[in-house]
């Protein structure tokens, strides 16, 4: 990451439009306005300068605040005309006045739009100038002994560069830090998308082909036998995979988005899906006890039905899978203001995942279940039962709300 002496410069748009024009001009007003009215007086309070303003006064007037017009794109040239303007106006001898105006708007300029290191040199530069040439009007008035105007003129021409210099910098570092910070959010929504991506395809795709595998199996061993039941399960397998290159479509569409625009998403399954899904599970071959009636429709928050839905999903994929189970029990009830989940089954007790870490890069398995309630402020518990199988055991806040960027 560059320091903020190795910054790049700020990128100013190129549009021609009435903001623009007004953000180059108003601070050429702020010279050119004060500088005509305020001229004459300042020499009149001045008695003793060498020479009173003239038409050539108010000429180098004009060029100063004409400097600054070209600011917004070349800063550089801003500080070279004020230079020049300034340096001529004092070094000739006119009164100190309202054309000094000129040198901290070009000293604020070249640190808010370049690079700090190149920055301090134009600085310096142009203090060098505006320095030596109020030098010069001293000399000429024989203030130079008398000391007390001289350190006045070193602390006043040191203010009128640095002072607008630093603040210059300091906008400058801070519109850097804030576009830094924006920079990091948008890498990490579009991590967190991914991820999100990532763990839809697992829980829809994977449970598919879990399926499909089992019916398959299911139809090979009873295609000779049992005409019709092989039937069924072809059938399923077809049901199955239509579902599953669904939700594939569905993900890599919103991989081919443009950037900045809404993919069109299909509605988010819930609790009330789950009828399909344990059927499809019984039809794999695991004999599936389900109690889901203590939850009504409407009880859950959208976030916490999809969360529910999406883990009750996993847990059964892992009984087909990986569990050897005949049977399964699926329970979902609520317990004051949080909903429980809870999926046992008769198997060797062995499951994919089982680890307890949280947002693995695969999203699959028991961390999974875990990334997704816990993101809704929820958890998620499984292990081997003391009298054999496997349990999973989820609780969500009903009323829980999706987090940004959630893989719920």
């Amino acid at each position: 990451m560059p320091t903020a002496s190795e910054t790049p410069e700020v990128t100013v748009p190129r549009s021609i439009t009435p903001r623009a024009v007004w953000s180059a001009v108003w601070p050429a007003l702020v010279i050119l306005i004060p500088g005509i009215m305020g001229t004459g007086p300042a020499g009149a309070d001045q008695p003793h300068v060498a020479r009173m303003p003239d038409a050539g006064a108010y000429l180098l007037v004009v060029a100063a605040a004409a400097s600054v017009l070209p600011q917004l794109r070349r800063p550089e040239w801003t500080v070279v005309g004020v230079g020049a303007a300034v340096t001529t106006y004092l070094a000739v001898g006119y009164p100190f006045g309202p054309v000094l105006v000129s040198v901290p708007i070009a000293a604020f300029g070249i640190t808010w739009l370049r690079p700090l290191r190149r920055a301090q040199l134009w600085a310096a530069g142009l203090w060098i100038l505006v320095f030596a040439a109020g030098s010069v009007r001293f000399v000429d008035m024989g203030a130079v002994g008398d000391g007390f105007p001289w350190l006045g003129w070193i602390g006043a021409s040191v203010s009128l560069v640095a002072v607008p210099a630093a603040i210059g910098a300091a906008t400058r570092i801070r519109r850097e830090s804030a576009a830094g910070v924006r920079a990091a959010q948008a890498r990490r929504a579009v991590s967190e998308e991914r991820l999100r991506m990532a763990q839809e395809l697992h829980d829809s795709v994977g449970h598919g082909l879990a399926v499909i595998a089992m019916q398959s199996g299911v139809a090979l061993h009873v295609l000779d036998r049992n005409p019709d039941r092989a039937r069924e399960a072809l059938e399923a397998i077809r049901d199955t995979s239509t579902e599953s290159l669904n939700d594939l479509r569905a993900e890599l569409d919103a991989l081919r988005t443009p950037e900045g625009e809404q993919a069109p998403r299909r509605p988010a399954p819930g609790l009330g899906d789950a009828g399909v899904l344990l059927e499809r599970v019984r039809a794999g071959g695991v004999d599936v006890d389900a109690d889901l009636d203590d939850v009504q429709a409407g009880e859950l928050s959208p976030a916490a039905d999809v969360a529910l839905y999406r883990i009750l999903q996993e847990a059964l994929t892992n009984v087909l899978r990986h569990s050897g189970a005949t049977r399964a029990r699926v329970r979902v009830h609520r317990d004051g203001d949080v909903v429980v989940l809870e999926v046992r089954d008769n198997g060797r007790g062995t499951a994919a995942g089982t680890g307890s870490g949280r947002h693995v890069p695969t999203g699959s398995g028991i961390p999974g279940m875990r990334a997704r309630a816990e993101e809704l402020g929820g958890s998620v518990s499984a292990g081997q039962q003391p009298d054999g199988g496997f349990a999973v055991r989820a609780s969500l806040p009903v009323s829980a709300a999706s987090v940004p960027g959630s893989p719920v």
